[in-house]
């Protein structure tokens, strides 16, 4: 497992922990006691850590290498029954957005998200996670068949934001993301968005709009990158740490704006520490969602939502 700069304790711990299992294991010196009190403290470091963090801290989190991805979310809750489709029948197949029809447990559920690579060659397949407007119009017209079809629609947003190429805009990456959010906002069957990871500018908000808005504890949700804050307030990307503070980006800031709806905590570590556990409770999260939402009729679907919309941003003064 790779670890993070602000992890290092946690990695020396662990390694130690692990020295001593082994030479248990090699003689017979009885450590178990050693053992015991090395997997306490290495708890009570975990506990500590990531009680306390900040907000680049969670930035770096959502970033992790070992991080699950919207494949990954899609295998483990749907298995076999996952079906993905391909292309936007205009231009090309978008690596970058995938999505098909899968089913959690007995209910069907058309499922959308960025995909990021794993490596070197995966990430260039992948674009970084980067759509392209094509990838775009391929989700939106993946949410019209789901909506044909009376399907609810499960979208996982995790991208650093939309392709800013010469070739993305010449094919109208603007108009691609703002059509996708108007129809998102009058689309006639249940819209459900987790943020499992990178959640930035028009790039997350093209497929970000939902009845009901979910993140994960280690997201971030912002208009623009701390970096690219940084550069361009400062000249400099060495105040991303102040910029993360300052964009308010973090799931506790975007749940006290009303800007989301739930929080979905994840295991202790983050969720790349436990898949398991975190495929369990974005599962059932979606579930219960979607009981929440499915004796709604389109209309009230679709007035709710836009309300919701529209409310954001008021104030009273």
């Amino acid at each position: 497992m790779e670890y993070l700069d602000f992890e290092l304790p946690i990695k020396e711990l662990q390694e130690q922990y692990e020295k001593a299992c082994l030479i248990g294991e090699e003689s017979e010196v009885d450590v178990s006691n050693t053992c015991k009190q090395i997997e306490k403290k290495l708890k009570d470091t975990k506990k500590e850590i990531y009680k306390n963090l900040t907000p680049w801290q969670r930035v770096q989190l959502s970033r992790h290498p070992d991080r699950p991805y919207t494949m990954d979310y899609i295998n483990a809750i749907c298995g076999d029954t996952f079906l993905e489709l391909h292309g936007d029948r205009s231009f090309k197949d978008d690596k970058a957005m995938v999505g098909g029809l899968g089913k959690v447990g007995d209910q069907s559920f058309m499922f959308v998200g960025q995909q990021k690579g794993y490596n070197t060659k995966t990430r260039q397949y992948r674009n970084f996670g980067m759509a392209n407007p094509e990838g775009y119009r391929k989700a939106l017209r993946l949410m019209k068949s789901a909506e044909k079809f009376n399907v609810p629609v499960v979208c996982f947003v995790d991208t650093p934001g939309a392709f800013p190429g010469l070739e993305a805009e010449e094919r109208g990456q603007g108009e691609a993301i703002a059509r996708n959010i108007l129809e998102m906002t009058r689309l006639k069957v249940p819209i459900i968005v987790i943020i499992i990871g990178e959640g930035a500018s028009g790039g997350a908000l093209g497929i970000g709009v939902g009845d009901k808005v979910l993140m994960l504890e280690n997201t971030w949700y912002s208009v623009i990158s701390p970096e690219s804050c940084s550069s361009i307030l400062w000249r400099s990307w060495e105040f991303k740490e102040q910029a993360a503070d300052a964009l308010k980006l973090t799931a506790k800031d975007m749940k006290k704006l009303k800007l989301i709806d739930e929080i979905v905590k994840e295991p202790l570590g983050g969720a790349h520490s436990n898949r398991t556990e975190t495929f369990k409770t974005v599962s059932k999260a979606i579930v219960k969602t979607y009981d929440g939402l499915k004796m709604l009729s389109p209309t009230d679907l679709v007035k709710k939502r836009m309300d919701k919309y529209l409310e954001m941003g008021e104030f009273k003064s």
